[in-house]
């Protein structure tokens, strides 16, 4: 999965890959794509997992869609302001989210070890 480490580089990266990513990719990924559906933006977050291209997600609505703790301790682990860390999560996670799930489907606890 060479193109994965590629979207890890990094400080967004390192957080992407890292313990806080632990929450988004660990069971956290559905929590997440949830977050996305109450907020509206279900539709492009569905395009991430399912097969065809990956609607794109401004970083205006990340900012709706993420609460302002998660972007707080995202802006802290990673050091980045507060529009570079939305500018990169748009920019990222997208395609993250999309190699993550490339049968367009979640990808089981064995799967996800394999990342590891």
């Amino acid at each position: 999965m060479g193109g994965l480490g590629d979207l890890l580089k990094g400080p967004l990266g390192g957080i992407l890959a890292g313990a806080s990513a632990g929450s988004i990719v660990n069971g956290g990924l559905s929590d997440l794509l949830n977050q996305f559906r109450k907020a509206g933006h279900g539709d492009a977050a569905g395009s991430w997992v399912g097969n065809g291209p990956n609607r794109p997600v401004s970083p205006a609505d990340l900012s709706k869609v993420l609460d302002a703790d998660q972007i707080n301790t995202l802006m802290s682990q990673s050091g980045l302001s507060r529009e570079e860390l939305l500018a990169g999560l748009s920019d990222q996670l997208p395609r993250l989210v999309d190699r993550l799930t490339p049968n367009g489907r979640m990808p089981t606890d064995e799967e996800m070890s394999r990342l590891g």
